[in-house]
């Protein structure tokens, strides 16, 4: 019922017909302007992949798990003027369905009115559940079976015996310890609760890395950082859904071919 779309940062939730992206920052192209990049506007691009996964998957609704904008605190010209027109034209093809993550301040006042927005704190559809991550997920989340986030940006960075290294977005799939959520949540039952954190649509962003220890490995959002999640035995998935195993077992160094 959950397929990860190969080569795409998206999920499809077949028997709801629900495509799921998360982090998709536009605007972030005016911030490496002021650092001296210059990068094309991202909204157009996006549009057409978002589209092309729409059809591919026929999907009836997108939700989007957050920091749909990029600026923080406000807004900027680039998103006043995008953002409209980018849900203007997808509120066309799919009912949208957002939760707010960290990077999204204003974002009632410049979505189209059909979209709907929900807290950083997240929804549930039946078994699914959808939040950001940079915030404790709401206590009837905790009734789910499956949970998708966004936030971390989980990337994995490899390289050979020679020096040459890759960074790659990948997914994380893991579960929720139970008996943490009870006692802090004080609830008696949960569902499964097995998690899903989905890589940055944004391929511009950068990311953490989940098997290397360093500035940019610290886990982020409060699930990850009170230790509510079993990392250690969450397995690691390429965007070709190659499955590359538990992160307690992954290394930093691959064989050349």
């Amino acid at each position: 019922m959950i397929k990860f779309l190969i080569d795409f940062p998206a999920l499809f939730i077949s028997n709801k017909k629900i495509l799921v992206i998360a982090d998709l920052h536009i605007g972030i192209e005016h911030e490496l302007y002021t650092r001296g990049i210059i990068i094309p506007s991202q909204a157009e691009k996006f549009q057409k992949a978002i589209e092309k996964l729409i059809k591919m998957t026929k999907a009836k609704i997108l939700i989007i798990l957050g920091d749909i904008k990029h600026e923080v605190p406000g807004i900027s010209f680039r998103e006043e003027k995008e953002l409209p027109k980018l849900f203007s034209n997808l509120v066309k093809k799919v009912k949208i369905i957002c939760c707010k993550g960290n990077h999204d301040s204003y974002l009632e006042k410049i979505l189209p009115k059909e979209v709907k927005i929900f807290s950083s704190r997240g929804f549930k559809i039946g078994e699914y559940g959808f939040f950001h991550g940079h915030a404790w997920p709401s206590k009837k989340l905790m009734q789910c079976n499956h949970l998708f986030a966004g936030h971390l940006h989980p990337l994995v960075q490899l390289k050979d015996k020679f020096g040459y290294s890759i960074i790659e977005p990948v997914w994380i799939k893991g579960k929720i310890f139970q008996d943490k959520v009870k006692k802090k949540y004080k609830i008696k039952k949960t569902g499964k609760l097995e998690l899903i954190i989905l890589p940055a649509f944004n391929r511009l962003l950068g990311g953490t890395f989940v098997n290397v220890k360093s500035a940019s490995s610290e886990l982020l959002g409060p699930l990850l950082r009170n230790n509510f999640v079993d990392m250690e035995n969450a397995e690691v998935y390429f965007l070709n859904g190659v499955n590359l195993g538990k992160i307690s077992n992954l290394t930093d160094y691959f064989s050349p071919i």
